[in-house]
């Protein structure tokens, strides 16, 4: 996800979030857990298919 999906998840009382990771953004989303001691699993597998 994108940082400010994680910060609208946060503001709405999600502590922890799965995602497959492999995003070219995926450091601003991990700074912004770090930053609020949120959990993050990067898994490696998409969850979904286009």
């Amino acid at each position: 996800p994108f940082n400010d999906c994680v910060k609208m998840g946060h503001e709405a009382g999600i502590t922890a979030f799965i995602q497959p990771g492999g995003s070219i953004r995926d450091k601003d989303s991990i700074d912004y857990c770090i930053g609020a001691n949120l959990a993050m699993v990067m898994t490696g597998l998409r969850h979904f298919r286009h």
